[in-house]
């Protein structure tokens, strides 16, 4: 309920930045502008996004008889939580990570990694894809489509506004100095609050999550097995040619963050430190 609730919260905020910055520029019409825009793109993520990201990657899938399995890890998990059966698919390559997708539980989706299936035992596997199917469960793909979104549109109406300013096409609403501080404060801090908003609401759904997925499968010490597990596979693993890239745009659909992170990580990072998490699924009894 409180990640829930921070959720919501954050999506406001996102929302008030767009139109904010929306009608900083464009007055009444440019808030809507903006909006529309949003509706829009919103619209063909929430439509295309599965298939997108699972021909991104490469995805592959495949039957209860080529993976046994997964399938029955799959059909156990979604009888317990209550969903439909999401399509299996694995991902051929060497980077431990699982993902799901979909626009809701009728049409999802759950992918696996070969080096995820190579490290993790059958019930941490079980942990991980609980998780995911709890995504699914409440929508997150949706939600962060929704945000991802909203903070692209804001970052492209400031990135917009700043080549028109260069080609002399806006300027502030007012001459004074305090105008022109505040069209240079818009055009270069919104987009780095909208994308720090967008990153709380990813991390703040990983953590509910881990909750309902640990709730499924009722075996949160799998699913805190399995992080530790896939932190250190992903932070020490070396692509071959062969395997496929992790892309910046879909590294917040992963159990756990693809990329290597610097020192201001978590700040900028689409997942909660997976020391945090595993705390809190040890801390879990059922």
């Amino acid at each position: 309920m409180k990640n829930m609730l921070k959720t919501t919260v954050l999506l406001a905020a996102l929302t008030g930045l767009l139109v904010l910055i929306g009608d900083y520029f464009g007055g009444t019409g440019g808030m809507i502008i903006a909006f529309l825009f949003a509706v829009i793109i919103n619209f063909g993520s929430y439509w295309y996004s599965d298939k997108i990201v699972l021909k991104m990657y490469g995805a592959k899938e495949v039957t209860p008889a080529e993976s046994p399995n997964l399938h029955r890890i799959v059909d156990g998990l979604a009888l317990k939580a209550g969903l439909p059966k999401p399509k299996v698919y694995i991902v051929e390559s060497g980077m431990p990570n699982a993902f799901a997708t979909g626009r809701d539980p009728k049409h999802a989706a759950v992918a696996v990694t070969t080096g995820i299936l190579n490290l993790l035992s059958f019930e941490e596997i079980e942990g991980v894809l609980a998780h995911e199917l709890a995504h699914v469960m409440n929508r997150d793909t949706l939600i962060s489509a929704v945000a991802a979104t909203i903070a692209g549109v804001i970052t492209m109406l400031a990135t917009m506004a700043q080549w028109a300013a260069i080609f002399g096409g806006i300027g502030s609403r007012d001459d004074d100095n305090g105008g022109i501080i505040g069209f240079i404060a818009m055009i270069i801090l919104a987009p780095i609050a909208a994308t720090l908003i967008q990153l709380a609401i990813s991390r703040s759904r990983e953590y509910v999550a881990d909750a309902e997925g640990a709730r499924i499968c009722k075996k949160p010490w799998a699913l805190a097995d399995a992080l530790q597990k896939l932190e250190y596979g992903n932070s020490n693993f070396k692509p071959s040619v062969s395997d496929v890239q992790p892309r910046e745009n879909s590294a917040h659909m992963f159990i756990v963050n693809p990329l290597k992170g610097g020192t201001i990580q978590s700040l900028f990072s689409t997942h909660p430190a997976t020391k945090e998490r595993v705390k809190r699924l040890r801390a879990m009894r059922f």
